[in-house]
């Protein structure tokens, strides 16, 4: 073992060296395990990427929402690319060697898409509000609750503001915060950094100090046999019936078993004024779910690229006499119950998600709900676009 380290030791010293195959602009990303040189990031968005494989017949770069591209294989065994510049953010990638898709072994793993894989981050210019800074910082716990609704134990995740533990005291606010599909509850910390968020706002007076749980957002009842969805397409009435079940049971989880244990565990406001919840994607549809259906339990409703499921999708106008069991009806009584209704989308968002939500906006402003409506400049679906999404929210709670 003693061998073993030193060598270890010394490949993680080699790594800190230069290979000269690009200017030195370029620098190590931050998602990058320890010791990694690559891959590297230039101030322009380019991602120089170089992954090992002397065997491979060929290699190819996969960024999911980017450059697809055939790497060149050099003299010493290495295979490299540099990318066209990306927009600033979180890029998932992996690497296709000789047509098995792999992550890069250099890079931190980040659950998305179903799986765990590579990402890269690209900096935003003169954005640091995301970014770990010289102030007072939360904790972020893990815990597990018993179920009753799917007969399982469930985990979640929690932030807790700075100094939660010095000021036994006192009592917070609570907002639940969702991730979305083919993501788990790690995502908003580790993709989201929703505590670095929530530190730097709170550290500048802009936000009030606040518990975030962010639970696992899939469920089945308890007893309750999971379908065969082979070869069922997405929209089919198979497809839309499990979903249905998925979030009624999500839905009976959190109101049932999840915001009990919280109340009951943690030192929370547990009125519901004093109670949110927001989601990402599927957790946006999530979260006009079960705050809609339970407004004695939620006073602040937030939708990133995601507020109000199916209607969105579709191609209607929303029906504030009908839709969501005629919530929107009166909207003085609405406005009376709900403090805050936020919408948020990136502008370079898939058109369909894009177009439903501004269809959405329209038919609340139309039927005189007040709420937020935000776009984020120049996103797609993606952890840039609900990272400003939270800057703009949690300053609005409570």
């Amino acid at each position: 073992m003693r061998h073993f380290a030193i060598g270890i030791f010394v490949l993680c010293l080699l790594s800190s060296i230069s290979w000269g195959q690009e200017s030195s602009d370029f620098h190590p990303a931050e998602t990058n395990v320890w010791g990694a040189e690559y891959p590297r990031v230039d101030s322009a968005g380019r991602v120089h990427i170089r992954v090992k494989a002397p065997d491979a017949t060929k290699v190819k770069l996969n960024f999911w929402s980017g450059p697809k591209v055939d790497m060149e294989k050099q003299s010493d065994g290495f295979w490299t690319v540099t990318t066209t510049p990306l927009v600033p953010g979180l890029h998932y990638y992996t690497l296709i060697i000789d047509g098995a898709e792999v992550s890069d072994t250099s890079s931190r793993a980040f659950f998305g898409g179903g799986k765990y894989a590579s990402a890269v981050e690209v900096p935003e210019p003169g954005s640091a509000y995301y970014s770990i800074q010289d102030v007072p910082h939360g904790q972020v716990r893990e815990v597990w609750y018993n179920s009753k609704v799917t007969g399982t134990w469930r985990h979640a995740l929690v932030y807790l503001p700075p100094n939660y533990d010095a000021q036994t005291k006192m009592r917070y606010p609570v907002l639940y915060l969702q991730h979305g599909a083919g993501e788990d509850e790690t995502g908003w910390i580790r993709q989201g950094r929703a505590n670095f968020i929530l530190d730097n706002l709170i550290a500048a007076g802009k936000c009030k100090p606040m518990i975030i749980v962010m639970a696992y957002g899939y469920a089945r009842r308890a007893g309750q046999t999971p379908p065969d969805l082979t070869g069922k397409p997405f929209g089919s009435p198979e497809m839309l019936k499990a979903m249905q079940d998925m979030a009624s049971a999500f839905e009976d989880d959190v109101t049932q078993a999840l915001i009990p244990y919280i109340d009951s565990t943690l030192r929370t406001l547990s009125d519901r004024d004093h109670r949110a919840m927001a989601g990402l994607s599927m957790g946006g549809m999530q979260t006009f779910q079960i705050t809609l259906n339970h407004l004695d339990l939620f006073s602040y409703i937030g939708g990133f690229s995601g507020a109000g499921g199916m209607l969105v999708l579709g191609d209607r106008k929303l029906d504030p006499k009908t839709d969501y069991n005629g919530v929107f009806a009166d909207p003085a009584a609405f406005a009376k119950k709900v403090h805050l209704l936020w919408l948020g989308v990136g502008t370079v968002e898939p058109e369909r998600m894009r177009a439903g939500l501004q269809r959405l906006h329209a038919s609340l402003d139309e039927a005189k709900i007040q709420h937020v409506f935000y776009e984020s400049p120049g996103t797609d679906h993606e952890w840039q676009t609900w990272r400003r999404d939270l800057k703009d929210f949690a300053p609005r709670l409570f």
